[in-house]
């Protein structure tokens, strides 16, 4: 994986550690990020997982390979 994505992903994962979802209802990271889950998830994890899904979109699209994802 590219590095730009690289430390988002990162960021992800210890947030979504670090949620009601996982520590206390003991659930899978993959299991918190299903809709039923969604309550259990913090806005913040949310807004990197939004923002981790747009990084991965940009380096799939033919008008940012050349120009690198935004930052």
């Amino acid at each position: 994986m590219p590095s730009s994505c690289k430390e988002l992903r990162q960021e992800l994962a210890e947030c979504m550690l670090k949620s009601d979802c996982v520590l206390k209802k003991r659930n899978t990271v993959k299991e918190c990020f299903k809709e039923e889950h969604r309550a259990d998830v913090p806005d913040e994890c949310r807004s990197i997982m939004r923002a981790f899904g747009e990084c991965k979109r940009g380096m799939i699209d033919p008008r940012m390979r050349f120009r690198g994802n935004k930052q």
